[in-house]
């Protein structure tokens, strides 16, 4: 059998960005969109459940139970979503600037050597400001 000498392997890289007045702004926009998105799916719950449950009552009063735990159900992962971006709308207003924030992953194509750090390979970050690639890392 042939030895191998190099491989070609996909490996993550950690997208940083450095936070900036702009930075902030941004976050908070996308979260005060996702609340809003949120809260009319929370009033489309609402006049959905309405009609619902008033042609339930007419079918079968005994669905009513089951279809009123659904719509709960519902509007309670709607809630729980809000809440979850209102503590994240605090965080992101308390992020100084200057520091670092982890923003996602991508993975890059490399190719190995026998005698290659993996450890370093895989430590690779891109760090952003304001959109802009500054620095690599690893």
């Amino acid at each position: 059998m042939a030895s191998i000498e190099s491989l070609t392997i996909k490996c993550p890289v950690t997208i940083k960005a450095k936070v900036t007045e702009d930075l902030k702004a941004h976050l908070a926009a996308e979260i005060q969109e996702a609340i809003k998105k949120a809260d009319l799916e929370l009033q489309q719950i609402e006049f959905h459940a309405k009609r619902m449950m008033t042609e339930q009552a007419k079918q079968d009063a005994q669905g009513l139970v089951g279809l009123r735990q659904q719509i709960d159900a519902e509007r309670q992962k709607r809630f729980e979503f809000k809440n979850h971006m209102l503590e994240k709308l605090k965080e992101t207003a308390q992020l100084e600037i200057g520091a670092e924030i982890v923003q996602g992953t991508m993975d890059r194509v490399v190719a190995v050597s026998i005698g290659d750090d993996l450890h370093k390979l895989m430590a690779t970050e891109i760090l952003l400001e304001d959109g802009k690639i500054v620095a690599f890392r690893s």
